[in-house]
């Protein structure tokens, strides 16, 4: 089945549990408990917008990393979503050429990227299939294209926290938009910022 097929099968299936609230996606969470909504929000922050001492990676490349985390787990609201963040992003920089490479990540390619990108993208959907296959020759190969081990920090740290948002979303069974365009209005309000602003944190029913 083609990934659009696919995108569109999954936005066809009803939440599994009970007791949600009626919102999409990592949102259904959010708004189980205040306190969960802050603290999962907070980690997204930390983790793809704030500043990350000795990282050198931007914010759109973060945004990349949870793309393809995503990606691979099959998680479509997390991989749509993000990958629109990292489009939003791109757009504000003078990085723009490298928008098309966002579809290529959500197809589990790294081709186009530079040799530091395609090392923490192998670094991070490593640490996605199985942390234990990670090994020093990977982050190595990461040192030697230029990122620092901050840059190799985060990779790991998205990984391993979109693992458990994607899993929230699918586990839940929550809802998910036909088409990536659904998730452009709030990208670029994500762009501007960030995920723990009121003005996005309150935003009503938004996918």
């Amino acid at each position: 089945m083609a990934r659009d097929e696919e995108r569109l099968a999954r936005s066809r299936q009803e939440p599994l549990v009970g007791g949600l609230p009626d919102v999409p996606g990592i949102l259904t969470a959010l708004r189980l408990t205040p306190a969960l909504g802050v603290h999962l929000r907070g980690l997204a922050d930390e983790l793809l917008v704030d500043d990350f001492e000795g990282a050198t990676i931007s914010r759109a490349q973060r945004e990349m990393l949870a793309t393809a985390v995503s990606a691979a787990n099959d998680c479509f609201y997390c991989m749509d979503s993000h990958g629109a963040f990292a489009s939003a992003l791109l757009e504000r920089s003078e990085a723009v050429e490298l928008l098309p490479m966002v579809d290529e990540i959500k197809q589990g390619s790294s081709d186009g990227l530079d040799p530091k990108m395609q090392a923490l993208l192998h670094v991070a959907r490593t640490v996605r299939r199985e942390p234990l296959d990670l090994t020093a020759a990977d982050v190595a190969a990461a040192l030697d294209a230029g990122a620092s081990d901050q840059d190799v920090q985060l990779a790991v740290l998205i990984a391993a926290a979109f693992s458990m948002y994607n899993r929230i979303v699918e586990g839940f069974r929550a809802r998910t938009a036909p088409t990536p365009e659904a998730y452009r209005a709030r990208a670029d309000e994500i762009a501007e910022h960030g995920y723990s602003d009121g003005r996005v944190a309150a935003a009503p029913g938004r996918s």
